[in-house]
């Protein structure tokens, strides 16, 4: 079983989890791209990650049910909490998810949700130290450049 959960505090807006969708870092990771605008049905992801989003309430929280072909049977989600925004991840590991996922996309997921989240913190005007890459995320992300 994994459970991810990342968290940010900022201040109370309405429509973080629709700020969070648009705050993607594609500067420095593969885009998020959807088939059309985020509501139930809009299929897509990043990378090699595909997902469906299966629940919306807006303002409140977007879920993705992860396309289970990954090696990743589960979802993630964007949910306004009290004081700020959490990402979370859930679901069970299959195939070759059962080593990568150990060794290198838990590590390149959490970098990449820190840097969305520290996008958002900028764009709230909140004060926050960036976070800071891992020696390990970034020999994956050089070896990723590589052999990408």
């Amino acid at each position: 079983m994994v459970e991810n959960v990342h968290v940010r505090m900022l201040p109370p807006k309405g429509d973080w989890v629709e700020r969070a969708v648009a705050a993607w870092p594609a500067e420095d990771w593969p885009p998020l791209v959807l088939d059309r605008p985020l509501g139930v049905g809009a299929d897509g992801g990043h990378g090699f990650v595909r997902y469906r989003c299966t629940a919306y309430e807006p303002g409140r929280r977007v879920e993705f049910t992860f396309d289970p072909r990954i090696g990743l049977v589960g979802t993630h989600a964007f949910e306004v909490v009290p004081g700020g925004v959490r990402h979370v991840i859930r679901g069970h590991l299959t195939g070759w998810m059962r080593l990568w996922w150990p060794l290198a996309v838990r590590w390149l997921h959490d970098a990449l949700i820190e840097d969305l989240l520290d996008n958002l913190s900028t764009e709230a005007g909140v004060a926050f130290r960036r976070s800071r890459y891992s020696w390990w995320v970034r020999v994956l992300r050089a070896v990723a450049r590589r052999f990408g």
